[in-house]
């Protein structure tokens, strides 16, 4: 059996099982051990499935054009956002200048905050009054208000965004994906994230488990630009990534 005749059926196979061990493709496909971890290779390369330890699963491909309730995310791998959010507090120095962007997992890093010299500059509104509740300094972008997620985007934003330059910036993501990159279900957002992350000197995301392999529609950063943090890599092959880091 030629390579992609091979690799067309680890896709199919890949497809309608969800996960697979490597003896299952070997049995499948009548050939080594050695020849099926080289195809998974190739077509994690290909980011058409995602290489596991032992095996492969699907890439989280139900591209989503849609953001759920900020109220539903919030419930969801709280604990894990809780040990990204208080690594991710630490980070923050005197007298720096900082983007905040909307989102749970940025929310709950408000929390964990004790640097009282910092700067704070948001485009949630949410964000913005939990800062000015604990004292901190806070600018909030203008723009147009998306309901679903409480953040403001449009040209109005963008345009705000241009003025500034910000020592660190700490960003929420839908998807962690080596080839796809960082990415959301909704342009207007991704337009905002993109920009803010250009005017920061430091980029660093949150990003639990769940996030990672993930792929929603729109990318608005590679994902090696940034450093992401996240809690234990379920996936292996992340973790030849020097960028990403694993909260304990």
């Amino acid at each position: 059996m030629l390579a992609e005749e091979r690799f067309r059926e680890i896709q199919k196979y890949v497809e309608s099982h969800g996960t697979v061990t490597v003896q299952e493709l070997t049995d499948l496909l009548n050939t080594s051990e050695s020849t099926v971890r080289r195809d998974l290779t190739e077509l994690h390369k290909r980011g058409t499935l995602i290489k596991v330890h032992g095996g492969a699963t699907t890439v989280g491909t139900s591209v989503r054009t849609r953001d759920e309730e900020l109220s539903v995310r919030r419930d969801r791998n709280t604990e894990e956002k809780h040990k990204i959010a208080a690594y991710a507090a630490e980070l923050i120095e005197a007298d720096d200048f900082v983007y905040l962007d909307a989102g749970s997992s940025v929310d709950l890093l408000i929390d964990e905050l004790n640097e009282e010299s910092a700067v704070f500059v948001t485009n949630a509104i949410g964000h913005a009054q939990k800062l000015l509740k604990k004292g901190y300094e806070v600018l909030l972008i203008g723009g147009k208000l998306k309901g679903v997620t409480e953040a403001i985007v449009g040209a109005e934003a963008l345009e705000s965004l241009n003025r500034y330059n910000f020592t660190k910036g700490f960003f929420g993501t839908n998807g962690v994906h080596p080839q796809r990159g960082l990415t959301t279900p909704d342009s207007e957002e991704a337009l905002v994230k993109k920009k803010a992350m250009e005017r920061c000197a430091q980029c660093f995301v949150l990003a639990d488990s769940s996030k990672i392999g993930q792929i929603t529609s729109i990318t608005f950063s590679d994902m090696k630009e940034s450093e992401i943090l996240t809690t234990e890599l379920k996936d292996f092959s992340y973790k030849k990534y020097k960028n990403i880091v694993e909260v304990k």
